[in-house]
């Protein structure tokens, strides 16, 4: 059993990591927003030791973390990820300095492992598969903040021989997903029949299941490799197009609906090409995705299924991106 701090549980990824670490047996600490909403992590709330605490107050973050003295270290905490969060200057207080501020205080109480979230826009549009090494071109000022974090997370680790990688996710999708984003739209209109707005149907992603997600942070902490600040991408190395998704959701759930293309506007991060290159984490942490896209569809349809109280909260929710409130209990 470790003692485990992790941020950003109040999110998607971050609240089914919680979960993965809990049925481990780990002692799971949340640095928690005052601002937080917690409704992701309300049916394991008590199974959990959460901490209020702002990634942007230096002194107070090293005292919890301090007091804590955690083993692991799980940086999930973000913001910019959405349309929504568009405040530049908070996407660089909490990307760039909440990050700074959290590896400071994980060095000030020591620790086993630090795993920092990066993101796949980090390399910017690519007609291929990046690997790990390939220069950064940023397409975003979220993906710029994104950049600097991993290339902070790198510099310490070598600077300071200590294990810090960084897991640089491509799409993930499954339980708890935000309801503007693409599956889950596509799973609570389909169970009624119909299809959400839709961009392009050429537009591609590399979609990963949050549960093999899950395992590659675990990996990452528990397999410390002879590079210092590694780097490892996390998709599947397929991508999807919208297309092909939407055809796998109608024949899964039966939908009548026609799609209606072109119906929302494209994204500024919308291309045909955006996949992972994952041999790296595969060879040096044996990871694999246990999911292909239709499997994990499939789990996810009946994850919705199953929680019915959570379908009716997604069915309320606007598709263009938002700030869902906290559900009904």
């Amino acid at each position: 059993m470790k003692r485990v701090v992790l941020t950003g549980a109040t999110g998607f990824v971050g609240a089914n990591l919680a979960r993965r670490l809990l049925r481990d047996g780990h002692e799971v600490h949340l640095l928690l927003r005052p601002e937080h909403n917690p409704w992701r992590i309300a049916s394991v709330h008590d199974d959990l030791h959460l901490h209020i605490v702002d990634l942007r107050d230096a002194d107070r973050l090293t005292s919890a973390v301090r007091d804590i003295r955690p083993e692991w270290i799980f940086h999930l905490a973000a913001y910019g990820a959405y349309s929504s969060q568009a405040d530049v200057a908070k996407m660089v207080e909490t990307n760039i300095s909440g990050t700074i501020n959290l590896v400071n205080a994980g060095l000030a109480a020591g620790f086993e492992a630090f795993v920092n979230t990066g993101s796949s826009s980090e390399y910017g549009l690519k007609d291929h598969p990046p690997s790990e090494v390939e220069p950064l071109n940023p397409n975003s000022h979220y993906a710029v903040t994104k950049a600097s974090a991993t290339l902070f997370c790198r510099f310490t680790a070598q600077a300071r021989s200590v294990h810090l990688p960084t897991v640089r996710l491509y799409s993930v999708y499954g339980p708890y997903e935000e309801p503007s984003r693409l599956i889950p739209a596509l799973i609570t209109r389909g169970l009624r029949g119909a299809l959400p707005p839709l961009v392009n149907p050429e537009v591609a992603r590399d979609y990963v299941h949050v549960g093999d997600v899950s395992e590659a942070y675990i990996r990452a902490a528990s397999h410390p490799t002879s590079e210092p600040g590694a780097v490892f991408n996390v998709g599947t190395g397929e991508q999807t197009s919208l297309r092909q998704a939407v055809e796998m959701a109608r024949r899964l759930m039966a939908i009548p609906a026609e799609p209606s293309w072109g119906s929302m506007p494209n994204r500024q991060w919308d291309t045909h090409v955006w996949v992972a290159d994952p041999a790296k984490i595969m060879r040096e942490l044996g990871w694999h995705p246990r999911f292909s896209f239709a499997e994990g569809l499939r789990e996810t349809t009946e994850w919705f299924r199953q929680h019915s109280e959570l379908l009716k909260f997604y069915e309320t929710q606007d598709v263009r991106p938002n700030i869902p409130p906290a559900p009904p209990a």
